[in-house]
């Protein structure tokens, strides 16, 4: 198990939400924080602990299960001991005790302690460098909106979900449901309000770029921003698309052959006293050249951005690699959609959607920290080895 995720839990454990114990030798796990979340159920008549319950889920969620029976029945494969350990030593729950639980947990309450002792293992990743004597790569996070489409029926729409994630990684701190697209405006300060961002970029595509959200990230959060221009700006992206760019060298390149395309991207950067957008500094240009190896098919896309960082913190290199990572969260939602089967399921009720999600995200963020990169790997390993995927939600050592 990779040392993170006892160190940092020892270190920080005091930072998590709840009822906590004060010993500063207790390692916190993610088994205990699950124990202590509010329990929705009647007092009377409780057969499971709601602990127990929650990482028999996620255990399962980790191996590949992504429908109740699919649950049921990793439970039913698992060891004696191992089901002992989870606690569910006497008995194996049924589905429909699955499924009334977690239709009716509190899906603000669970993202929350989900996201906060997530982000304690990545504590080392965001407390580097915030300032200093000259240009420096800060830690980021990335915001951005997915649809839950398989949670759609007659009656209500699709599930939508605010995230955001730490660059570089499949860590999701933080997670609120909007009730459309267009709502993840008004949820965006919500969603960032209670994480510390001093010194940290925040990247977001250009539905999210709003004065207020720069204006908040700046003067309250003591963040910096990253804010990407399109079409639904049209005054704005026209003037940018009108600036001499031709003129204007070329500061960063960076080529990457992945998936089956060969992609070229080139940035350009310049300094535009009085744009009306609150404290932009400079304005980005990215133009991405991708080629499909099998065809030869090429597309350019030619991406404007805006960003109050300077020149003297930051490099163009660094704000090309800022750009580029903020497309991680897509690559996120594409592992839970496909990997993960969450458009195809058909798990609808309460706030199930939702917590599906989350256990999802909880699952890609495991995997990593153990060192996976690819999940469809992971999910095999845990399916053959539960007691590892256990070991990293409830050690035993």
């Amino acid at each position: 198990m990779p040392s993170s995720l006892i160190s940092t839990i020892a270190r920080h454990h005091d930072h998590m939400p709840g009822d906590l114990p004060d010993d500063a030798e207790r390692l916190i796990t993610l088994a205990e924080v699950l124990d202590r979340l509010p329990d929705p159920r009647r007092t009377r008549g409780r057969r499971y602990r709601l602990g127990a319950l929650l990482v028999l889920c996620t255990t399962a969620v980790m191996a590949g299960a992504s429908t109740w029976a699919a649950i049921v029945r990793f439970a039913a494969g698992l060891d004696p001991v191992l089901r002992e350990l989870i606690g569910l030593a006497r008995a194996i729950p049924r589905t429909c005790t699955l499924a009334h639980l977690l239709a009716s947990l509190d899906g603000d309450a669970f993202d929350a302690a989900l996201g906060a002792w997530l982000q304690l293992q990545h504590t080392d990743l965001l407390t580097g460098p915030v300032g200093g004597a000259g240009p420096v790569k800060r830690d980021a996070v990335s915001v951005d909106g997915k649809t839950v489409r398989g949670s759609r029926t007659r009656e209500r729409r699709a599930v939508h979900l605010l995230a955001a994630s730490i660059h570089r990684t499949r860590t999701v701190i933080a997670q609120r449901q909007v009730d459309s697209k267009s709502n993840e405006i008004s949820a965006f300060r919500p969603l960032l309000e209670p994480l510390d961002l001093t010194g940290k970029v925040v990247t977001f595509d250009a539905l999210l770029t709003q004065h207020d959200q720069a204006r908040f990230l700046i003067e309250e959060k003591n963040a910096h921003y990253i804010a990407l221009i399109k079409g639904n700006h049209p005054t704005l992206h026209a003037q940018l698309k009108q600036l001499p760019w031709s003129e204007i060298p070329l500061m960063a390149k960076t080529r990457a052959t992945a998936h089956g395309r060969d992609e070229i991207r080139r940035l350009k950067a310049a300094t535009v006293p009085g744009l009306p957008f609150p404290h932009t500094d400079q304005i980005l240009q990215i133009v991405r050249r991708r080629r499909v190896l099998s065809t030869g098919r090429l597309t350019i896309e030619r991406v404007y951005a805006l960003t109050d960082l300077t020149m003297h913190q930051a490099t163009p290199a660094h704000l090309a690699e800022h750009v580029r990572e903020h497309w991680g969260i897509e690559a996120l939602h594409h592992v839970r959609d496909v990997t993960l089967r969450e458009d195809a399921s058909k798990i609808r009720t309460g706030s199930t959607p939702r917590i599906m999600a989350s256990l999802r995200n909880t699952a890609l963020a495991l995997a990593e920290l153990a060192g996976w990169r690819n999940h469809t790997a992971a999910a095999d390993h845990y399916r053959s080895n539960p007691d590892h995927a256990l070991d990293l939600i409830k050690p035993t050592t």
